[in-house]
C-alpha cells in the first residue's frame, strides 16, 4: 500500500514538472537548432558583391567615377567629396577623365587646315577660346571640358567636352562670321589722318596713317581704357595718355588702299606682304593692326604668336576689345576690326 502510495507521488511530481521542461527547451538559443529569427541582408544586385558596393561602374575606358569606400593608402580626396559636386560632375558627369587626357593631348597634336595650310594644335589661341567659353580653367581640366561640353551644345555638336577636329572647325568658323562684314571702300571725307606719334613706326607716310573716322573714335577709347588699367603697367604721360615711347597697343597698319596693295604685289609679287588677300578689310579704313609684342609685329610663324599670345597687352584686347566695338582675327593676333556695338 505504501508503495503504491510512493509511486503515484513520483508520478504526480513528474506531470507537474513537464510544462517547467518544455518552457526551459523552448527559450531562444538554448540548442543548435533553434530557430532566432534575424535580420535580412539586404538583396545583393546582380553583377556586384558587397564588397565592391564601394565602387561605381566606369565612366568611359579609362576612367572611374568617385568611389564612396575605401581607397589605396595615400591617395588624394576628389575635390567633390569634400562638398558641393564640381563643374564637370555637375554640367557633364560622363566626361571626367578622358575629355581632359584627350583635350591635354590635341591642344598640341590636332591637325588642321587654314588659308591653305595645314596646322597642329590650338594652344596658340587658348586666351581666345577661354574668352569664347567664358572660362578660366586650365585646358587639361574637367572644368575646361565641362565648359566645351557647353558649348558644343550651344552650337548644335555632340556635347563629349573635347575639343576635336569638328569642335575645332566649328569654333574657328564662329569667330570668321563675326568679323568685319562690310567690304565697302572708304571715301576721302570718312578717312582721318592719325598723328605720327600714335603709329609703331612714326616715320610711316602720312597716306598710311589714314583711319576710317568712327574707328579712330572707337580706338581712341579703347587706349584710354588700357592706359587706365594699372595692371597692363604702361608707359603713360601726366595727363594719362599713353606715352609716345609706350609701343603697346600702337597702330602698326590701318588703311591700304588697293593702289598701294597692288604697287606692293609689282614691286615683289614673291614677298609676303606682296600676297595680302585682294579683299583685305585694311581696305575698309576699319581693322587696325596693333603691337602686342613678339620679335615681329606682323609674323604668323607660329613662334612668334606664340610670344603675342602671351604678352598682357593682347590677353587685355581679348577680354576687351569688343566692348569698344572691335572684334579680333583669330589667326593674327595683331589684327582687330570695327564692326561697332
Amino acid at each position: 500500500m505504501l508503495r503504491r502510495k510512493k509511486k503515484a507521488y513520483v508520478l504526480f511530481a513528474l506531470f507537474a514538472a513537464l510544462p517547467l521542461v518544455a518552457a526551459v527547451f523552448a527559450l531562444p538559443g538554448s540548442g543548435d537548432d533553434a530557430t532566432v529569427p534575424r535580420p535580412q541582408a539586404s538583396p545583393t544586385p546582380a553583377g556586384t558583391s558587397r564588397a565592391g558596393d564601394a565602387k561605381k561602374q566606369d565612366v568611359g575606358a579609362d576612367s572611374a567615377a568617385k568611389t564612396d569606400g575605401a581607397r589605396p593608402p595615400g591617395a588624394a580626396v576628389p575635390a567633390d567629396d569634400a562638398g558641393a559636386p564640381s563643374p564637370a560632375s555637375t554640367d557633364a558627369p560622363s566626361l571626367a577623365a578622358p575629355a581632359a587626357r584627350q583635350n591635354a593631348a590635341l591642344r598640341h597634336s590636332l591637325v588642321w587646315a587654314f588659308g591653305g595650310k595645314q596646322h597642329r594644335g590650338w594652344s596658340l589661341y587658348e586666351p581666345l577660346i577661354a574668352r569664347t567659353l567664358e572660362t578660366e580653367a586650365a585646358p587639361d581640366s574637367d572644368d575646361f571640358a565641362a565648359a566645351i561640353s557647353r558649348w558644343q551644345r550651344a552650337a548644335g555638336l555632340l556635347p563629349t567636352g573635347v575639343l576635336d577636329h569638328e569642335t575645332w572647325m566649328q569654333m574657328v568658323a564662329t569667330w570668321q562670321s563675326r568679323r568685319l562684314g562690310s567690304s565697302a571702300y572708304p571715301t576721302s571725307d570718312q578717312l582721318v589722318t592719325v598723328p605720327a606719334s600714335e603709329f609703331h613706326d612714326p616715320a610711316r607716310a602720312a597716306d598710311l596713317r589714314q583711319v576710317e573716322r568712327e574707328t579712330y573714335a572707337a580706338y581712341r577709347r579703347m587706349l584710354a581704357a588700357a592706359a587706365a588699367d594699372p595692371s597692363l603697367n604702361l608707359k603713360l604721360k601726366p595727363t594719362g595718355e599713353l606715352d609716345d615711347s609706350e609701343q603697346f597697343f600702337k597702330i602698326i597698319s590701318a588703311f591700304r588702299s588697293k593702289e598701294y596693295q597692288e604697287r606692293l604685289r609689282r614691286l615683289d609679287p614673291a614677298a609676303g606682304r606682296a600676297g595680302l588677300a585682294r579683299r583685305s578689310p585694311h581696305f575698309t579704313g576699319r581693322a587696325l593692326d596693333l603691337y602686342v609684342g613678339g620679335y615681329d609685329p606682323v609674323s604668323t610663324k607660329d613662334d612668334n604668336r606664340a610670344l603675342q599670345t602671351q604678352t598682357p597687352a593682347y590677353r587685355w584686347l581679348v577680354r576687351h576689345s569688343e566692348r569698344f566695338g572691335f572684334r579680333p582675327y583669330f589667326f593674327e593676333p595683331w589684327h582687330y576690326e570695327y564692326v561697332g556695338r
